[in-house]
């Protein structure tokens, strides 16, 4: 198994996958901070303040590298756009998540971080299995993780989504190394 000590930084060609630091807060707070940013994910609550930028950085900071590594995207002349994740739930399989501020849809840039961060997880993390989800009132997630080597696997789970206060059922992929 592969230790990692401390947070990676993964180059592509347009951005920079790196460990966010408390001066990114305002800018994801801006980015984190709109609706239909939130209301796609699992855990970002809405409103998305300061407080809970500064938290999920704080969280971040403390992750256990062997099991969690969470990245800042960050868009070469433009800065931070975006969050990443790569985590691994209780009794589960490693899980990647991501966002990207709604000014930078469209311009492939989620797809780019994802096939970015699963080409360091085979390569250097020597992770073989990787599932992720998306809401099923999302689709373009899920073309981001067809693009980026995900399958669908046929499951349709309920997963909460805390900006929406409910459970969304959300369409079950996975890639495998």
């Amino acid at each position: 198994m592969c230790v990692i000590d401390i947070s990676p930084q993964i180059e592509t060609r347009r951005i920079t996958l790196r460990a966010p630091a408390m001066a990114d807060v305002s800018r994801l707070t801006a980015l984190g901070g709109d609706r239909d940013i939130s209301r796609m994910t699992t855990r970002m609550p809405w409103p998305y303040g300061r407080a809970d930028a500064e938290d999920f950085v704080a969280r971040c900071q403390a992750q256990d590298r062997r099991r969690d590594n969470t990245f800042a995207i960050d868009l070469e002349d433009e800065g931070v756009i975006g969050v990443l994740g790569l985590f691994t739930p209780p009794g589960g399989h490693l899980e990647i998540g991501y966002w990207i501020g709604k000014p930078y849809w469209g311009r492939g840039l989620a797809t780019e971080a994802c096939q970015g961060a699963l080409s360091w997880t085979r390569q250097t993390w020597r992770k073989k299995l990787v599932v992720a989800g998306h809401f099923a009132d999302n689709p373009a997630s899920g073309q981001v993780l067809i693009k980026s080597g995900f399958l669908y696997t046929g499951v349709v789970e309920t997963k909460p989504s805390v900006a929406r206060g409910e459970a969304v059922a959300t369409r079950m992929m996975v890639w495998l190394a």
